[in-house]
Order: C-alpha cells, then structure tokens, then sequence
C-alpha cells in the first residue's frame, strides 16, 4: 500500500504525468544517448527493458511504508521516493531530461514543481544524491531549494532541504531514486 500516489503536475511549461507502462517506448528514445548514463550510470535501455522497469516501479515499492512516485514529460522523467521522517514525510528526488532538451531549465522547472507539489503533500525533508561532477544537477538542486551536505551515500553527495515548516526551521537541498 502506497502513502501517496503520483498526480499530475503542471508548471509553466510542462505537464508531467504519472509514469504508465505504456510510456516505456516515447521514453527509450528519448533517454537513448548514452552521454547522459555519464554520471547516472547504466546504458540507454530498449524500449522492452524499460517495459520491465516500468512495470515494476508500477507496481509500487515493496517496502509497505514507502512510496515510489514517478512522472514523466515529453523530455524526461522525474521520481520521488516518500518515507515517514519525523514530523511530515520525507523524499529522495531524481530527475532526467534526454540530451536534446538539455541546457534550457527544463529539469530546473521539473525540479521545482515536484519539489512544491512534495511541499503540498507533507513532505518535510527532501533530498538528492548527487556526483560531484555533474555540475548541471547541482544548479538543478540548488535551484529547487536544496543545499549541499557533507554526507556522501555511494560517492554521490548528498543535497538537502527542510521545509520551514519542519520545527527548526532549517532549510538545506538533496534528491534521488532510480528503480534500477
């Protein structure tokens, strides 16, 4: 049972829709450059492998207490994964846009609206894990209201964010979650 299911969002210019199977074929193509696996690791996928991934991320986490949630636009995906953290929930985000689309504040305004759709639902604390070179998610992150940490989790550093409404009133930035 999930805590909370993926619902559209709209910002200015992008609808991103809950992730259905049937997108696995537009979304092959358009994560089909393997210059953008540099520091997500992995290949593009075929259509039929990304099928699989996507049936089973459809078919929800398997940790009973947590919620895979993922959307996709016309240039990308964006995911979240919720767990109960303290007062409110916490999110690891993620985002990808194909190659093409890259360089136009596409994932900065992907980041953003899953970010304040998060913010609607509860959710107190989100972070990323992000490799220290890839400075183009950097900017993604920090421009979403994540901030640096000194925490690493598999050579990736940790972004973080915590909502005024959080107790403390801290704010710092992360994100991440793949279905791999």
């Amino acid at each position: 049972m999930n805590l909370f299911e993926a619902q559209a969002i709209a910002t200015a210019r992008l609808d991103l829709v809950p992730l259905r199977v049937d997108h696995a074929e537009e979304m092959a193509g358009v994560l089909s450059d393997p210059a953008l696996h540099a520091f997500i690791g992995g290949v593009p996928e075929t259509p039929e492998a990304l099928r699989t991934r996507y049936e089973r991320l459809a078919g929800g986490c398997p940790d009973p207490g947590a919620s895979w949630l993922n959307w996709v636009g016309l240039t990308g995906t964006v995911q979240a994964t919720v767990t109960p953290g303290g007062p409110g929930h916490a999110a690891e985000i993620a985002w990808v846009v194909g190659t093409a689309w890259q360089g136009r504040g596409i994932a900065t305004e992907a980041a953003r609206g899953l970010v304040a759709w998060l913010d609607r639902q509860s959710v107190r604390t989100v972070l990323a894990h992000i490799h220290p070179e890839h400075r183009a998610s950097e900017a993604v992150a920090a421009a979403a209201g994540l901030a640096v940490t000194d925490a690493w989790q598999d050579g990736e550093r940790r972004w973080l964010r915590r909502s005024a409404a959080h107790g403390d009133g801290a704010r710092a930035n992360s994100g991440s979650q793949s279905g791999r």
